[in-house]
Parts: structure tokens; C-alpha cells; sequence
């Protein structure tokens, strides 16, 4: 006996995200415009690479956009839960994407460290900070949808590392201005390799959890089977899983064992609500998608072995 609740709650924020992701794509479609001009215009390595930087960001609000309209699809006989896993897989990309440009940045500005490169720091100063108001316009767009996905989250954090990687340039523009250093332009790109690094990581990591099926943050799987098997005519819970499809889209399997009277006085559609209230209201994340086996205990010896 189980139960799937759920389905299309979620498609209103999916039609929100999209119009926040295409504002934002064109906004940094202008920004990199503006910065290529100005690293041509001034020779900063640093410009260039917040430029190089703003190219991934095109390409990742591209996929984010691409990811945020895929997850519309419809499931089908084929697809049962449509394409949701798609907005894991964006930001995986995406992840990958900031990773490499970070080491790319990092690499090519302690090459040029000893340089002292002939840079203009008004110009510098003025498209990096074009860059900086494109950003925090994009930003603004963003952050009412940024928890909503792993998709929307890794928008949100190509942004705010090129926000912060343009003040990091106007800051190398500042110093340069005042005191003739010209290695300030790579030590600004080095720093803004670095701020990309641990946010990459973390977006991956998040990201290979959910294709891996790891139980969600905020489930104690510990916590779920005690308040199962605390309720009236349980013995036992096996093969108990939680995962996600996406996301923001928990499901959680198990088999309940009961007593046999449980079945004698019709009472497995009671338990079965209950169980379902149980998993969606009780605890900090709610699973909404829930299906349960209940079944009694001359039924689990015949069962294959139990995976948890």
C-alpha cells in the first residue's frame, strides 16, 4: 500500500526563476561587452580575466535558463519525474565551469606577478566599475529566487563572484592610481580565483549529492524510523531511503511492518495518512513525495533481504 503526493507545486517558482535568469543574462551580456572593451582598452590582466570570468557566467545563465525551462517538461511513460534531475546537472556544469576558470586565473596572474605592467587605472577603474553596477542590478534580479534550486543558487553565487571580482579590480585600479604598482592587477586576480574556488567545491559537492541520492541536509534518517516506528501496530521499518530528484524535491520510500490486527480492524488507510503527515509536517524539510509499503511480518520472511 503507498501513497505520491505532490506533483506541480513547484511550477510557479520554475516560471519565476526563468524570467529572473533571462534578465540577468542579458544584463551580463552588456557587462562582458563592456568589460572586453576595457581590458582591450587597458591591458589589464585583471579586467580580462573578470572578462574570461563573465564569459562563464553567460554560459552558465545560459545553461541555468535552459535547465530552468527543461524542468517544465511534463513526466511521461518514459520520464516519470519529467526533467528535474536537469537543474542538478546545470549546476554541476556550472560548478565545473568556476572551477576551471579559477585555476586558469590563479595560474596565469602568478606568471605575471613580477611584471609591472603599463596599465591606466582611471579606464580600469571606470569598466570595472560598469562591470560592478551590471552585476548588482543582476544580483537584485536574483536574490528573491536564489534557495529555491541548486540551479538558481549557482546563478546567484556567478554573479556575486563577478560582483566581488569587479570590486577587486577597482580596488587594483585604486592602488595603481595612487601608488604606481602595477603587480596590485594580478594580486586582484589571484584573489578572485580564490573567492571562486571554495564556492565551486561546495556547489559540485552539492550538486554529486543529490545524483548520488544522498539523504537531504536537515533529514535524520535516525530520527525519521524512531517516530515510524513509534506509532500504534508498527514492529518495524525496512528498506527506508530518502533522497531527491532535484533540489527542492525530496521523496522518501519505506516498508512498514505491522501487527497483524492492524490489517484485522482496517486500519492500514489510517496508519498510512498518519504516515504520510508524519514525514512531510514533523520535520525541517518536508517530503511532500512519499510512498510506503505496509505489510506484516509473515510477509517481510518472504520478502528479499532488506536494504536498511
Amino acid at each position: 500500500m503507498g501513497h505520491d503526493h505532490g506533483g506541480g507545486h513547484t511550477h510557479a517558482h520554475a516560471s519565476t526563476g526563468r524570467g529572473r535568469l533571462a534578465i540577468a543574462l542579458g544584463i551580463t551580456v552588456l557587462v562582458l561587452v563592456a568589460e572586453l572593451i576595457g581590458a582591450w582598452v587597458t591591458g589589464s590582466l585583471a579586467l580580462l580575466t573578470d572578462a574570461a570570468h563573465m564569459v562563464t557566467d553567460v554560459v552558465g545563465l545560459s545553461i541555468a535558463l535552459s535547465a530552468a525551462i527543461a524542468i517544465r517538461a511534463r513526466p511521461d511513460d518514459r520520464r516519470t519525474w519529467g526533467l528535474r534531475r536537469v537543474e542538478v546537472i546545470a549546476a554541476l556544469a556550472q560548478a565545473l565551469l568556476l572551477l576551471a576558470v579559477a585555476v586558469y586565473v590563479i595560474v596565469q596572474a602568478i606568471i605575471r606577478i613580477g611584471d609591472q605592467p603599463d596599465i591606466p587605472p582611471v579606464e580600469l577603474i571606470v569598466f570595472a566599475s560598469i562591470g560592478l553596477v551590471g552585476n548588482l542590478i543582476a544580483l537584485a534580479v536574483l536574490w528573491g529566487g536564489r534557495a529555491r534550486s541548486l540551479n538558481s543558487r549557482a546563478a546567484f553565487t556567478e554573479v556575486l563572484s563577478d560582483a566581488l571580482g569587479s570590486v577587486a579590480v577597482v580596488v587594483a585600479g585604486v592602488v595603481i592610481a595612487l601608488t604606481g604598482w602595477g603587480a596590485a592587477d594580478a594580486i586582484a586576480a589571484i584573489l578572485i580565483g580564490a573567492f571562486i574556488v571554495p564556492r565551486g567545491i561546495r556547489l559540485m559537492w552539492d550538486a554529486i549529492g543529490v545524483i548520488l541520492e544522498t539523504t537531504p541536509k536537515g533529514i535524520d534518517l535516525g530520527s525519521v524510523r524512531e517516530h515510524i516506528e513509534a506509532m500504534p501496530y508498527v514492529r518495524g521499518v525496512h528498506d527506508l531511503h530518502v533522497s531527491r530528484i532535484s533540489s527542492d524535491l525530496p521523496v522518501l520510500t519505506a516498508h512498514v511492518v505491522v501487527e497483524d490486527e492492524c490489517f484485522a480492524r482496517g486500519e492500514s488507510v489510517r496508519l498510512l495518512s498518519e504516515l504520510q503527515a508524519c514525514v512531510a509536517d514533523h520535520f525541517p524539510v518536508s517530503i511532500e513525495h512519499s510512498t510506503f509499503q505496509i505489510e506484516s511480518e509473515a510477509h517481510l520472511a518472504r520478502e528479499h533481504t532488506a536494504h536498511a
